[in-house]
């Protein structure tokens, strides 16, 4: 892990030199400041003009320094037969009947991303996409790639085409609500005016394609069609259900369908969007379980047996048992006026596994409120609160458990490329079982996290 975290910022270091010199790239969002608030590229704006291929190099670092405290009330629960140590314990808290809590303090390992775009012709561009050091996986990892057609000059670049529409191919994110645009990535979290993502995180990355269409100035429809499988998957699968499954696995794909209005009049900008995923059989999907990286909050109200890699989710919770079956919906209102942003998310998800009949879905649904000020030359300050509620009913669980978040930050770019910010967060678990760890949970404190985008 150390070899991989030196390499990765070295590599970094390397292209960090290239950074004044990188090519401009068309239909195109910057891993820097200038890429905050952009969500689909437009099709409208001014693009650089086309002289030959191009490719820039970007990346992406993060470093955080985090302490905080977490605590529940273990119930005991032996680990085995064997072992009598009460498994309700909570990582860092030490094992005696009278400490239920502990602060876990220090630096996290440093996470890193780089990116390769490339301009392949007139309106094409190519992208690759890549995790150096991440708490999930310690190699590099390629996380996905496609072809995005902004034109068609092997067809003579028909306006019509270059005007309206755009086609994306390959492997990459399904286009599901507009928190994708603001969560953290990996080491790319310059995007996120906060340290984490959301409870209900949906993120995946899939095999497949997109059709975009922008018929007006403001207005955008999408629809996609990809495989449902986080990998590429030949596999055949038996007619008939295999113990302990009651229903049989399948292999159907995602369905993303999305509508968005964006829009700028003077100094107020609105936007409005609203998506849906959908897919009726995949052995396993992974929409609320996808981020091969990891969360930024390390091991806060995770059992004491954990590691960092195998709780790699600390602070979400990916355990919807939406595997085999997600349906989801996300509206995302988005104000902006002068420096003041608020910014929306509530999420419909229904879904099972393959363990329970069809017909049986369980539902959840999350709100979550961000606010923001940004302040300076090129709003280069911020402070913002965000509030979280998740709620439903996981697989295994009888009644309905909730979480709560309520975080309040402030950041710093000294320069685009460059981010410095705090937060301080206070996380509940609530109405969880008495035989769960996270039963009365909670974790509180404070983070600093310092990113570099270019």
């Amino acid at each position: 892990m150390k070899n991989f975290a030196l390499l990765s910022g070295l590599v970094l270091l390397f292209c960090a030199q290239l950074a004044a010199q990188q090519p401009a790239i068309q239909y195109y969002r910057s891993y820097d400041r200038d890429g905050i608030n952009v969500f689909e590229p437009s099709k409208k704006g001014e693009q650089p003009e086309f002289t030959g291929f191009k490719i820039r190099i970007g990346g992406a670092f993060t470093q955080d320094f985090q302490s905080l405290k977490s605590s529940n009330k273990p119930t005991y629960v032996a680990t085995s037969a064997t072992n009598a140590t009460n498994k309700n314990f909570l990582y860092g808290v030490v094992k005696s009947e009278d400490s239920t809590s502990a602060t876990l303090s220090g630096f996290n390992l440093a996470m890193a991303n780089l990116n390769f775009d490339m301009q392949i012709g007139d309106g094409i561009r190519v992208c690759l996409e890549n995790y150096m050091s991440s708490r999930h996986h310690s190699e590099f990892w390629v996380k996905g790639g496609y072809i995005q057609f902004d034109k068609l000059p092997m067809f003579g670049s028909p306006e019509w085409f270059t005007n309206n529409v755009r086609v994306k191919i390959g492997h990459f994110t399904p286009n599901f609500g507009d928190m994708q645009f603001r969560r953290s990535d990996g080491g790319n979290t310059i995007y996120n005016p906060f340290v984490e993502n959301l409870v209900f995180d949906a993120f995946a990355t899939e095999i497949g394609g997109e059709v975009y269409v922008f018929p007006v100035d403001g207005f955008m429809g999408m629809i996609g069609l990809t495989s449902g499988f986080i990998n590429g998957n030949i596999d055949n699968y038996p007619t008939d259900p295999v113990a302990p499954n009651v229903e049989p696995n399948k292999k159907n794909p995602s369905v993303t369908v999305k509508l968005a209005y964006d829009k700028t009049f003077d100094d107020f900008r609105f936007r409005l969007s609203a998506s849906l995923y959908n897919n009726s059989g995949s052995a396993r999907n992974t929409l609320y379980a996808g981020d091969r990286t990891g969360s930024h909050y390390f091991m806060v109200a995770e059992p004491a047996t954990g590691t960092y890699a195998a709780n790699k989710d600390s602070g979400r919770f990916p355990g919807l048992g939406v595997a085999n079956k997600v349906n989801a919906i996300s509206i995302n209102p988005f104000i902006k006026y002068k420096g003041l942003e608020i910014f929306g998310d509530y999420q419909i998800i229904k879904g099972r596994t393959n363990t329970e009949r069809d017909g049986s879905e369980r539902k959840f649904n999350q709100l979550a409120v961000e606010g923001l000020y940004r302040f300076l030359k090129n709003e280069q300050a911020y402070i913002g609160g965000r509030y979280i509620q998740a709620k439903g009913t996981p697989q295994g669980f009888a009644n309905e458990i909730s979480i709560d978040r309520v975080a309040v930050a402030a950041g710093w770019f000294p320069t685009k490329n460059m981010l410095l910010k705090g937060e301080y967060v206070v996380q509940n678990y609530k109405d969880f079982p008495t035989t769960d760890y996270r039963n009365e949970a909670k974790f509180s404190g404070f983070m600093v996290e310092a990113v570099i985008g270019f």
